[in-house]
């Protein structure tokens, strides 16, 4: 391994927090100087480690290293920005210079502009997100190895591997702006995954993924646990037929449930709606959905794998409801699109920072039962959604159930409707909500989804 350690020597260094600090307040004051009426920058690095094997092999090693910069200068109601991956001081100074030329010759955004000052983070918990693990390239590859061992080992059915991952990150990035605001955070994450192929005996083969990631590695699940979550998987796959067609409930899974938040969250964003761009705009303080749907977003969570003390913008983030008893009690706004509605920022510039859909109290076995007949949806494919009218087409495979059992697994589905129906139509809430996400849910139960089976 003489040559990992060769190649990989000092592939953990990232620049110090006092490094980023001078750069950032160098480009502020340069900007500054220049006649900015304002400016913001933000200065990032990471290094990362990932191992894959395959057949018992190591099939790739990659080391990854990557550095940028961005600097946004404010003159006279116009905008300028310019991004680099050089970030010694003549490249810093390169990106203000060609910053600040777009912005003199730009035109003029009356809603552009740094974030209210009164509002820019000025505390916030320890977060604990930066755990770096010592993980030397041999010692990846030996987890990976018995992850894929561990898959392969489960069942005769499984006799090979799409490969078995093992990666590590660490990161630190920084925003400053000329209200004097500078943030600076560091976070560390990895991740395991493997993906099996199961081979019936008539020849038709599955593939299907497990997958497992943290903030700290003491928090990973097992190989043990991942590869022969990944066989699993697939040998539940095995000898899939086709759904009925027709009209049926249809009972997300937490890992594809999570698509439907997200697609929610997406109606809820600023430039979806001051683009007049989604079927939610104008329902704050109105039913969305049925009333057993809550969201709650909790950007401080220690260890989470979204977790942020402020936004892209530098305002501070906080715990809030996003749904309560179906009712949608805000948006998910930055600084400039806020201004662009009227209202005020809600700190999520850069995204959503950890939600958890509330839970219900049934178990999967009792959601089953209590669906009679229609289909578990383990898996989604394409990308049929229409956020302008909610029209919803996708994709899909899982399970048939019949007489409240799983029948028999499908494959080729094609399950529609129209998200705003499909959020009122939701009957209950699993209590199987998987917690290695930013994004945490239980399985959820729709009803009256319209389903093809496909040729």
């Amino acid at each position: 391994m003489a040559d990992d350690d060769a190649f990989s020597a000092g592939w953990r260094d990232l620049p110090g927090e006092s490094d980023l600090r001078e750069a950032l307040a160098d480009m502020l004051a340069r900007a500054r100087g220049l006649g900015a009426d304002a400016a913001e920058a933000s200065v990032s690095a990471s290094r990362a480690l990932s191992v894959s094997v395959r057949n018992q092999q190591r099939e790739s090693i990659d080391f990854e290293g990557d550095r940028g910069a961005s600097i946004t200068v404010y003159r006279g109601g116009a905008t300028g920005s310019a991004t680099t991956t050089d970030l010694s001081a003549d490249g810093l100074r390169a990106a203000l210079g060609q910053a600040d030329t777009i912005a003199r010759f730009t035109e003029t955004d009356a809603y552009a502009g740094l974030a209210d000052p009164a509002l820019m983070a000025t505390d916030w918990p320890a977060l604990d997100l930066f755990h770096p693990w010592p993980l030397r390239p041999d010692e990846a590859e030996a987890r990976a190895l018995r992850i894929e061992t561990a898959a392969l080992a489960a069942d005769t059915r499984i006799g090979q591997t799409e490969g078995a991952t093992v990666a590590t990150e660490d990161a630190i990035s920084a925003y400053a702006n000329t209200h004097g605001f500078v943030g600076v955070e560091t976070a560390s994450r990895h991740a395991a995954s493997c993906t099996a192929i199961a081979r019936a005996a008539g020849g038709s083969m599955q593939r299907e993924i497990a997958f497992s990631q943290a903030r700290d590695a003491a928090e990973l699940d097992t190989p043990e646990q991942i590869g022969g979550l990944a066989a699993q998987r697939a040998l539940a796959r095995l000898d899939a037929g086709r759904a009925p067609t027709g009209t049926a409930p249809v009972l997300f899974t937490p890992r594809v449930a999570r698509s439907l938040w997200s697609h929610l969250f997406g109606a809820v964003s600023g430039g979806s709606l001051y683009r007049n761009a989604s079927f939610l705009k104008d329902r704050i303080d109105t039913s969305i959905a049925a009333p057993t749907l809550g969201i709650t977003l909790y950007p401080h969570r220690r260890r989470g794998l979204a977790s942020a003390g402020f936004d892209a913008d530098g305002v501070a983030t906080r715990q809030r409801t996003l749904v309560s008893d179906g009712r949608l009690s805000g948006y998910l706004l930055s600084a400039y699109s806020a201004r662009r509605l009227g209202l005020q920022t809600t700190g999520n510039a850069g995204g959503v920072f950890n939600a958890d859909i509330a839970p219900g109290t049934a178990d999967f076995e009792t959601l089953v039962a209590g669906m009679g007949t229609g289909l578990v949806v383990t898996e989604l494919m394409g990308q049929g959604v229409n956020l302008v009218n909610g029209d919803y087409s996708r994709g899909a495979a899982g399970w048939w159930v019949e007489n409240g059992r799983l029948a028999h697994p499908v494959e080729n589905a094609t399950i529609a409707g129209n998200l705003a129906d499909m959020l009122m139509a939701i009957e209950a809430f699993g209590n199987d909500v998987e917690y290695q996400s930013a994004l945490r849910t239980p399985s959820v139960l729709i009803g009256g989804m319209t389903i093809a089976g496909g040729d």
